[in-house]
C-alpha cells in the first residue's frame, strides 16, 4: 500500500459507511491527547518531515494523494507540535496545495467527507478572503449531505457552524487570538478579554 494510501486508511477508517466514519474518527481529528499526538508521531512522523522538505511533491498528482499530502502539513503539524509554533509552520504550503486544488476542481473528486480536510486550510488561514471561500464551500458541502446523507447533516452543519465561527474572530481581529503566545505575539486588550471566555480558542 502507497504511503499516502496508508495515511488516508488511517485517517479516515476503511469503512463505507459515513456513519461510521464519522463516529470512529471524530476523536482523532479534533480531540487534544498527548496519548494521541505521541501515535500519529510514532506513525507518521519521518513522512511529515519528508513533506515539510517537499520530498513528496509526486503526491500532489491525484486528488487523495494530494489530500493526504495536505491532511499531513495542515493537520498533523498541529499533531505533532501542539502548542509549539511548528504547529502552523506548514499552513502556507498546505493553503496553497488546498486552494490550487479547489480551482482544478480536484476537491470534487473525492468523497464528502474527505473534502472536509481540503477545506480546512482555508479556515487555519488568517487572511479574511480565505475565511469567506471556506464558509462558502462548507455551506456547498452542507448542501450536498443534505441531499446525499441527510442523516448525517448535522455533523456537516457542524462543520459550517466552526467555519462561520473563524471568519468571525479573523473579521474581528485580522488573526486568531489564540496562537499569540505560541507565536510570541503581543495579545491587544479586546484580544485578552475574548481569550478570557470559554471555548475562545476552538
Amino acid at each position: 500500500m502507497a504511503a499516502w494510501s496508508a495515511l488516508l486508511t488511517c485517517w479516515f477508517g476503511d469503512s463505507p459507511d459515513l456513519a461510521t466514519t464519522l463516529t470512529q474518527k471524530h476523536s482523532l481529528w479534533f480531540s487534544k491527547s498527548a496519548q494521541q499526538d505521541e501515535w500519529l508521531r510514532q506513525q507518521f512522523g519521518k513522512l511529515h518531515q519528508q513533506a515539510c522538505c517537499g520530498a513528496l511533491a509526486q503526491w500532489e498528482e491525484q486528488a487523495e494523494s494530494r489530500l493526504a499530502l495536505i491532511i499531513l502539513l495542515d493537520q498533523l503539524s498541529r499533531n505533532l507540535y501542539r502548542d509549539q509554533p511548528h504547529a502552523f509552520a506548514q499552513d502556507a504550503t498546505a493553503l496553497s496545495l488546498a486552494k490550487t486544488a479547489i480551482a482544478q476542481g480536484m476537491d470534487q473528486q473525492v468523497p464528502l467527507l474527505y473534502r472536509v480536510f481540503y477545506y480546512l486550510p482555508l479556515e487555519h488561514s488568517e487572511q479574511l478572503a480565505d475565511q469567506h471561500q471556506a464558509v462558502a464551500l462548507f455551506t456547498e458541502l452542507q448542501q450536498q449531505c443534505a441531499g446525499q446523507h441527510p442523516q448525517q447533516l448535522a455533523a456537516f452543519v457542524s462543520f459550517t457552524d466552526f467555519a462561520e465561527r473563524h471568519r468571525q474572530v479573523i473579521a474581528r481581529f485580522g488573526r486568531f487570538p489564540h496562537r499569540n503566545a505560541i507565536l510570541g505575539r503581543s495579545s491587544s486588550a479586546d484580544e485578552q478579554q475574548w481569550l478570557a471566555q470559554p471555548g475562545s480558542g476552538f
